[in-house]
């Protein structure tokens, strides 16, 4: 209800980064932070059931373990299945493991789990996943779109059909930090603090996954830049 009137008042731009900053502690129901919004962050300290961030829209979503929790966060359950699904924009937190088909049909957020069970990124058509723990089987099947960048991946979980599996470019290292940096400040991870506090070795532990088809058009996008042509014209010529 809260993004729903501040869409309404607001319209679809929202409000500016950190106007509206919610924490709520226990254990949350379905869809967590559905179509939040952009200005809006809602913090969890607890656990979340399935559909966190459905359809997010611009706004923030934190979930991480009661601050009095004595489990080790990175082997626990935080959030259920389909985190995510269907998002737009905005970023997903989470300190801990989420379930099955982790941000399916995400079209441009940007999300950090410490491990996921199975068919996560399906159908994925934008935005950037990043997986700081292990993962089910048939990781990436259907996506066509984003990037995901996964600690220790394991090669035989993927589904190979559609997505190659890359080292990572300078680039890639620093939307990586950045990313990780963030999920740091706004969970206190212990995973991701043990990675930056060795970056360069933790580098190395991560692999890049990226659609075939998306991966030949932002080839081709970058090469007509370089020649200074039109990239849209150039991959609707290719």
């Amino acid at each position: 209800m809260l993004g729903s009137e501040v869409t309404r008042k607001y319209g679809g731009e929202g409000l500016p980064e950190g106007t509206i900053d919610l924490t709520f502690v226990g254990s949350a129901g379905q869809s967590f932070g559905a179509f939040l919004p952009k200005g809006v962050t809602l913090r969890l300290e607890g656990d979340a059931n399935d559909y966190v961030g459905k359809g997010l829209s611009g706004g923030n979503l934190v979930v991480r373990p009661h601050r009095e929790a004595t489990f080790v966060a990175e082997e626990q359950i935080i959030a259920g299945n389909v985190i995510g699904y269907g998002a737009t924009n905005g970023k997903i937190f989470l300190r801990g493991r989420a379930g099955e088909r982790f941000c399916v049909r995400n079209s441009g957020a940007i999300a950090v789990v410490e491990g996921v069970g199975d068919h996560a990124l399906e159908y994925m058509t934008g935005g950037s996943v990043v997986i700081l723990g292990s993962t089910g089987r048939n990781l990436g099947a259907g996506m066509s779109g984003g990037v995901a960048y996964v600690l220790d991946l394991d090669p035989t979980k993927v589904n190979p059909e559609m997505i190659d599996l890359d080292p990572l470019t300078s680039t890639d290292a620093d939307e990586l930090a950045s990313i990780i940096e963030q999920h740091f400040e706004a969970t206190e991870s212990g995973v991701a603090k043990l990675l930056l506090a060795d970056w360069i070795t933790a580098l190395g532990r991560f692999t890049k996954v990226m659609p075939k088809d998306y991966k030949r058009v932002l080839a081709v996008m970058q090469k007509a830049t370089e020649q200074g042509l039109d990239p849209i014209a150039a991959v609707m010529g290719a």
